[in-house]
């Protein structure tokens, strides 16, 4: 995996009939997408959509895929292509970010679950990276 290795392509015909998509035209959605493009989706939402709530003082639930939310923490953080890569975030446990005026983290993101929990989450999420022998 890298930031623009993109994933194996979807096939059209996989979402052609569903109903949800009957208004993309044909060159929508990606057929696949990186890291990097999943981030360069994700970033224009975050500063027009979300970032303004958050000015507004409300307190935002972001519920996304991993890249997605990847791209938001890289974004956040500012981590590196490397450390963004080695981030093995468990699924289905909230991350919770706490942050200053200008939208820094005040402390590192912590999760809502026991150590334990979140710890095994993340293994889980590592080895779906891993060929299986």
């Amino acid at each position: 995996m890298s930031l623009t290795s993109a994933s194996p392509l979807c096939r059209r015909d996989s979402i052609s009939k569903d109903c949800r998509y009957a208004v993309l035209t044909e060159d929508q959605p990606p057929s696949c997408e990186s890291l990097k493009d999943t981030i360069a989706r994700a970033l224009p939402f975050w500063k027009e959509e979300i970032v303004p709530q958050i000015k507004e003082g409300k307190r935002i639930l972001i519920a996304a895929h991993g890249n997605s939310l990847r791209g938001i923490i890289k974004h956040l953080e500012g981590l590196s292509e490397e450390a963004i890569m080695e981030l093995n975030m468990p699924t289905v446990i909230p991350i919770v970010y706490e942050l200053d005026k200008n939208l820094k983290p005040i402390k590192p993101r912590w999760f809502l679950g026991d150590e334990e929990t979140v710890r095994k989450a993340m293994e889980a999420v590592a080895a779906q990276g891993k060929v299986k022998k």
